[in-house]
């Protein structure tokens, strides 16, 4: 029997991953085996589910990955969890532009899991009933089975609202706590490895405020996940190197499992430390290299890139991995040498230059089709005059004129971060097995 529940708010800034935390923490904390999920295309909060619980978070994107693709994904991994929690995006429904798609609600009607609705009922009572028969009659194929309150004044103050809401039953009133929220910065929070975040407090927290028995009951309404043949891992006979650290920490452990099933093994190394193993095929994911520009700049990693890429090893980068193949990375007026790889320069500036799902379709050597992403980033980056472009951008910004993944020899990155459900994984890791044997 498959147990899930979606975890979803009113708007963002509800608490919604401070809530979805501490629950797997409560949870796990009963021994429970707990198999996280995150709604959209965040790399970070799905860090913390995974320290939490123990077990890889997967995304669940219904533009990324299609419906069927987030069925799938869900059913692979649902049925080995004593309880599944799916943590939602933004609003409970807010999708793409004005549509469901890629929205918490598009997810749980997939799915056909319930929802705990949070709300912040700081400054209101009786209108906190509102928003929830609001929320609970918008979309009728939506089951919202519980609500949260979150940010409570008061004892009294919980009681107005939970006597005011009669139709659904509350099952956490949390008050104001300042100790057990997660801190951001310009790309979102911390990444897990980055904070000492006590979770045992968190747990406690959330195992004294909200009724855990309701949520598992609630979770027992979630239909049982169809079997879907699981892809198995083939024999690896190549070795792709993936940039793993503070600098580069932005994947998807999709990724990896497709790599794995393509036949290709990941060996991860540390361009900070100026790691450089013995590989295939390099991949550079998003992450944070301005914030370790100067290690960067000196790695013995960043000096032998440019020869390697010459001599036609297939490299993959993805924004963060896009600045650093590039000739250089100017930050706050100073420029810094980066791998050279890619002909173009990389400047940050402080506005945010481009946000949103992205779609291009891509015509290179061996990153091409449908390739569907998105993009999230503060820098700009200008290419040579006679730079190549080998995406076309049905939607998002991408580098410049409607155009994404710059490419030289086999080397191609993009602003674009990229899923497995339409990242033609094994063209790549075909093309890392061509040059494992030249």
């Amino acid at each position: 029997m498959t147990k899930a529940v979606l975890l979803a708010g009113t708007n963002s800034g509800v608490g919604k991953t401070t809530v979805s935390m501490g629950i797997m923490a409560a949870l796990k904390r009963r021994e429970m085996q707990v198999q996280p999920f995150k709604v959209g295309p965040d790399y970070i909060d799905p860090t913390y589910h995974t320290a939490i619980c123990g077990k890889p978070s997967r995304n669940l994107d219904t533009f990324m990955m299609q419906v069927e693709g987030v069925r799938k994904t869900f059913s692979m991994h649902a049925e080995n969890a004593d309880i599944n929690i799916v943590e939602g995006v933004m609003g409970l429904f807010d999708g793409m532009d004005s549509t469901e798609i890629a929205s918490s609600a598009h997810v749980a009607k997939s799915l056909g899991i319930p929802v705990i609705l949070i709300v912040n009922v700081h400054g209101m009572s009786r209108s906190a009933a509102a928003i929830v028969k609001g929320f609970a009659e918008f979309d009728r194929d939506v089951k919202i089975a519980g609500v949260i309150l979150n940010k409570v004044g008061s004892p009294r103050h919980a009681k107005m609202i939970i006597d005011s809401i009669p139709d659904i039953p509350v099952v956490g009133s949390l008050p104001r706590n300042q100790d057990v929220t997660v801190p951001s910065r310009h790309l979102g929070l911390y990444m897990a490895h980055e904070q000492d975040f006590d979770t045992e407090k968190l747990a406690a927290f959330i195992e004294e405020n909200i009724d855990l028995d309701a949520i598992v009951s609630i979770a027992r309404s979630a239909p049982d996940t169809e079997k879907n043949p699981e892809d198995k891992e083939c024999d690896a006979d190549v070795k792709i190197g993936v940039a793993y650290d503070s600098a580069f920490c932005f994947y998807y452990q999709d990724m990896f499992d497709a790599f794995r099933r393509a036949g290709a093994e990941p060996v991860f190394f540390s361009p900070i430390k100026g790691e450089l193993p013995e590989v295939d095929g390099l991949y550079f994911g998003g992450g944070y290299p301005e914030l370790h520009i100067s290690e960067l700049e000196g790695s013995k990693t960043t000096k032998q890139l440019k020869e390697l890429s010459a001599e036609g090893i297939p490299i993959y980068g993805e924004c963060g991995g896009l600045q650093y193949l590039s000739t250089s990375y100017e930050i706050e007026g100073t420029v810094y040498r980066m791998a050279d790889v890619l002909p173009a320069q990389t400047v940050m500036t402080k506005k945010l230059q481009a946000l949103g799902y992205t779609e291009g379709q891509a015509s290179g050597d061996f990153i091409k089709g449908t390739i569907r992403g998105h993009e999230f980033h503060y820098s700009v980056t200008y290419c040579d005059n006679d730079a190549k472009l080998a995406y076309e951008m049905k939607r998002g910004k991408g580098i410049i004129d409607g155009k994404d993944g710059l490419c030289e020899h086999n080397s191609i990155a993009s602003y674009t971060h990229a899923h497995p459900a339409s990242f033609p994984v094994k063209d790549f890791v075909e093309k890392c097995r061509e040059y494992s044997k030249s």
